[in-house]
């Protein structure tokens, strides 16, 4: 269940003495005729190479406790919903309605995030074939082994409903979970499994794009990457792609609750996840959003659910 409040954590708010910012300063991108309306819920524009761009003050301490590690952002790295103005807010104000471990701050539609019911409904291979009943819905990709199907599980709080897999790359169809009657979580097939067949990896890559471009009820992507591991250029291209097909995307970084280790190059997920949102700046004008979770500790877990409903009710509205 979620919290009656909202979730908080230490977060220290970084301004620019020139910097005025408003829910005006993120101009949406003007949607192409079969673009839907989900993509205005996100700001950030793709660059057509990277760039050099200041990086995100992130600051966490040692503690292994990452809930209470605090945080740094500077307000420009914020993402900030449509229809939310934080102009007039003093910082330690706006620390309450930013959602922990994450640069997300909550808006007014940030409303029935329960999780009462998860239904599996059905699998398909061309979007086409896809649900029809128009419900709003969520796609979760990333890299196989990535920890997808734990992190759709840990949502739903149900151990077997995405069935997991010690070999990456079984997840071979879009598959559609029905919420609460009322939307949809997604699971597609992940990417980058040196393993798959040359044929299957390009079957999958066709209809995930396809998906992607040509889905009407698609209100966001929610892009895994593995926080544990150094940055993989993949995962760089992945995103790159959506940004420059204005697909809305959020990261999601997984697998938080690993600390420092040898085989990962000595970095803790802290570090990786700031060397990603650092290159991540060169493919977009503005920052994307992001959390960071954890499938073992169910960090992020009520913070995804906030996210998406405060997006879904915007959709539906709109």
């Amino acid at each position: 269940m979620i919290l009656a409040q909202l979730p908080r954590f230490h977060l220290s708010i970084l301004a620019k003495p020139s910097f005025a910012l408003s829910s005006s300063h993120f101009n949406f991108l003007n949607p192409k005729p079969s673009v839907t309306v989900a993509r205005a819920l996100f700001s950030f524009a793709s660059k057509s190479s990277l760039a050099t761009v200041e990086p995100i003050p992130l600051s966490v301490s040692d503690s292994s406790d990452l809930d209470d590690a605090p945080v740094e952002i500077s307000l420009d790295k914020l993402f900030i919903p449509p229809e939310t103005d934080i102009s007039g807010e003093d910082p330690a104000s706006l620390t309450t309605r930013i959602l922990k471990g994450s640069n997300i701050v909550l808006s007014k539609y940030a409303r029935d995030a329960q999780v009462v019911q998860a239904d599996y409904v059905k699998s398909s291979v061309k979007t086409e074939d896809c649900p029809a009943d128009g419900l709003p819905e969520f796609a979760l990709v990333g890299r196989s082994n990535v920890g997808k199907s734990s992190l759709l599980n840990s949502l739903v709080r149900r151990k077997r409903l995405a069935l997991t897999s010690k070999k990456p790359g079984k997840t071979q169809c879009i598959n559609h979970f029905r919420i609460n009657d009322k939307w949809y979580l997604v699971d597609l097939p992940g990417y980058g499994y040196a393993s798959a067949p040359h044929e299957l990896k390009q079957d999958w890559n066709k209809f995930t794009k396809d998906y992607f471009l040509n889905r009407s009820t698609l209100v966001s992507v929610f892009l895994l990457v593995d926080a544990s591991i150094p940055v993989k250029p993949i995962d760089l291209e992945y995103a790159s792609w959506l940004g420059q097909n204005q697909v809305p995307m959020t990261l999601i970084f997984t697998k938080c609750d690993k600390r420092k280790k040898k085989k990962n190059g000595g970095k803790k997920p802290e570090e990786n996840i700031k060397e990603f949102q650092d290159l991540i700046q060169g493919f977009f004008e503005t920052t994307p959003p992001w959390i960071m979770t954890s499938s073992v500790t169910n960090q992020g877990r009520d913070e995804i659910l906030l996210h998406m409903a405060q997006l879904r009710n915007y959709w539906l509205k709109h």
